[in-house]
């Protein structure tokens, strides 16, 4: 007859699983002997050779007494079951690697292909990666909440980031990260980017958009825009001195009407 120690010892595992085991249910424990052990039996080292060879598969402890119950047609019944169980886990715990492995990958993670794209032309073009980071979160929160936008709109930044007088005054932009409130550099290049806006705003005259971004999004890429540079907003001020407003989504400013005499 075994003490404990040697039945963990003969089916190869420790006296904690043992007792496991026996708290589970799965190997009886026998009463104490006139010494106070407990002692077992051949049996018993089966036993418990056949759940750790169960556990040992991956079967979970919560079937194991099913399995070692079972009959022959039963058991290959049970196993079947639990091998599909746990090729569904191995391609669930893959695919975690593979998230994983984005985590890895920098800008890749939560971000279209295209975008990944986007945002490496940039640095290649020189841009500050405090520009580029603003942008490539600019679009995490785009991709997000309009997944099917991502692929035409990439289309045309791509190409406007190719445009070398369009990609100077980006860049020139990307040098707020520099410009405090009082800046001198400020005026001029919101005279350069109103300049732009109204040569866009032009030749869009009366095409309508078709896809507008959410007010909540723009408020949310806007407030982005301002907590990121310190010049932001003095830079919308001076925008709106020149009659546009808004960032993320520029617009012509309205004016109020004065009211005539007879509405005073």
């Amino acid at each position: 007859m075994l003490t404990i120690g040697q039945l963990a010892s003969y089916a190869g595992v420790t006296v904690r699983t043992v007792r496991h085991y026996h708290a589970k249910g799965l190997l009886p424990e026998p009463e104490r002997d006139h010494s106070g052990y407990r002692r077992y039996g051949a049996a018993a080292v089966v036993e418990l050779v056949r759940i750790r060879t169960l556990a040992d598969a991956g079967v979970p402890l919560s079937r194991v007494r099913e399995l070692l119950a079972a009959d022959d047609e039963e058991f290959v019944a049970a196993v079947d079951d639990i091998d599909r169980r746990l090729r569904a886990e191995i391609r669930e715990r893959q695919s975690h690697r593979e998230r994983i492995a984005k985590l890895a990958a920098g800008d890749s993670l939560a971000l279209p292909p295209e975008v990944v794209a986007y945002v490496d032309r940039m640095r290649e073009l020189g841009f500050r990666e405090r520009l580029v980071e603003i942008e490539r979160d600019s679009w995490i929160l785009i991709a997000a909440q309009m997944p099917e936008q991502v692929g035409p709109w990439m289309a045309m930044k791509r190409a406007q980031l190719e445009d070398e007088s369009l990609r100077r005054l980006y860049l020139d932009v990307g040098e707020l990260s520099d410009c405090g409130p009082e800046d001198p550099r400020l005026p001029v290049l919101a005279d350069r980017v109103a300049a732009f806006i109204q040569a866009a705003a032009d030749g869009a005259e009366g095409v309508e958009d078709e896809h507008p971004v959410s007010e909540d999004l723009v408020a949310l890429l806007d407030a982005a825009f301002v907590e990121s540079f310190p010049g932001a907003v003095r830079m919308l001020e001076l925008l709106e001195e020149r009659g546009w407003t808004g960032w993320t989504n520029i617009r012509r400013k309205t004016v109020a009407p004065v009211p005539c005499e007879a509405e005073l």
